[in-house]
């Protein structure tokens, strides 16, 4: 068994012995939604418009016990989905719960689940309009190779989503990390978990890294697989902004953004400094992105979009493309319909009386020109804008 296999054989031991996530099984619909999943909503967010079609493959590279296959499922009632890992326990887990869920009796197309690592992807038939690879890559003897094959799968105009760790916000979890494995020579996951238990039981109220779990993760670790995922991995790879685009780049794909972009924003951090803000214009984008990893240091994930090209991005400037536009409303807003709700990041939006009565009209046939009445371009343009509303562009 060479270097990387003996690495991975020890993950799948994990994720075997602590299949991850942990969350319960159930046969109702999985509870409201994360729009990164939905192939409609990141599409709009990546590109500005509504993809041009439904019936669309999408691989959950990394499934684990399937909670985002289920709402990958959920939210793309028309895709085929397939989800893959390394664990047989996960994927056992993973199999029940689709089976089980309410979302396969809206579900028009296929579901399936594959015995597979994330670096065979090149195995699977065909390409895939969307990936999802959600805290996966940086459990990987070699990310580089895992993003490259996942490129390799990804169809012409398909968006890949990723998520993985970031140094900085998570020290104390690497310093915990180490401290179990200086503790635990036996290498023992169930002895991992136990030792790091005691180890919080037992430190001072005032210590930094008990402070630390009990403010960020506590409510998620009082279940063991969680904790055993976070505190005895036996493999972690941590990124900073300059370790994050050598990846990116391996991978030859098009960076659409990250998917938090209000916590990309240098002005919310030194704004009140016009001339911090003009020494600030002369970096590079990257150069900006790690500066505000520098000065807001709490992140401790990084979680974007790339995209094969060719890619179309939208332009709603001109008012003639506008208007010609159909709309629909955003599938990711909760308690719609209603005028006080909450966006697809879960943040209250307070409609005026021409906005609701404009969005409740949008059905996804009429134009934006038919609809026109007690509301202007402009405003229409900041329902946009916001993803309150998606529009599907037409030949004019």
């Amino acid at each position: 068994m060479d270097r990387d296999s003996f690495k991975q054989a020890k993950v799948e031991k994990l994720y075997n012995t602590y299949p991850f996530p942990p969350d319960p099984l159930s046969d109702e619909l999985p509870p409201g939604y994360n729009w990164r999943w939905s192939w409609t909503a990141a599409h709009n967010f990546c590109l500005g418009t509504k993809p041009k079609r439904q019936n669309i493959r999408i691989l959950d590279a990394g499934c684990g016990t399937g909670v985002s296959t289920e709402y990958l499922i959920y939210l793309n009632p028309e895709a085929e989905v397939m989800g893959i890992d390394l664990s047989e326990q996960a994927l056992a887990i993973a199999r029940e719960r689709a089976s089980r869920s309410g979302v396969l009796k809206n579900h028009l197309s296929s579901v399936s689940f594959q015995h597979l690592r994330l670096e065979e992807a090149a195995q699977l038939e065909g390409e895939f309009d969307l990936i999802n690879c959600v805290g996966v890559l940086h459990h990987l003897p070699d990310p580089i190779k895992g993003i490259q094959s996942l490129a390799a799968k990804l169809a012409p105009g398909g968006l890949l989503h990723i998520f993985v760790y970031a140094e900085l916000g998570r020290w104390e979890i690497q310093l915990v990390q180490k401290a179990i494995t200086l503790l635990n020579k036996s290498e023992d996951y169930q002895e991992g978990v136990f030792i790091g238990r005691q180890i919080f039981a037992n430190l001072p109220e005032n210590n930094r890294l008990l402070k630390r779990e009990k403010e960020r993760w506590s409510l998620e670790n009082h279940w063991d697989q969680s904790f055993a995922d976070m505190y005895v991995h036996p493999l972690e790879v941590d990124y900073n902004i300059t370790t994050l685009f050598e990846l990116i780049d391996a991978a030859q794909l098009e960076f659409l953004g990250f998917s938090n972009p209000q916590y990309w924003d240098l002005e919310r951090l030194i704004g009140k400094s016009s001339q911090l803000m003009e020494m600030a214009q002369g970096l590079s984008e990257r150069e900006r992105y790690r500066l505000i990893e520098l000065l807001d240091p709490d992140i401790t994930h990084y979680e974007f979009f790339l995209g094969r090209t060719p890619l179309f991005r939208a332009d709603w400037s001109d008012d003639l493309t506008l208007t010609s536009a159909i709309a629909q409303v955003h599938p990711c807003l909760f308690s719609w319909p209603n005028q006080n709700c909450l966006d697809y990041e879960y943040r209250p939006v307070n409609l005026t009386d021409a906005e609701y009565s404009f969005m409740c009209s949008c059905d996804g046939q009429a134009t934006i020109g038919e609809l026109l009445q007690g509301i202007t371009l402009d405003e229409v343009r900041s329902l946009q804008q916001r993803q309150l509303i998606i529009l599907t562009l037409l030949e004019i």
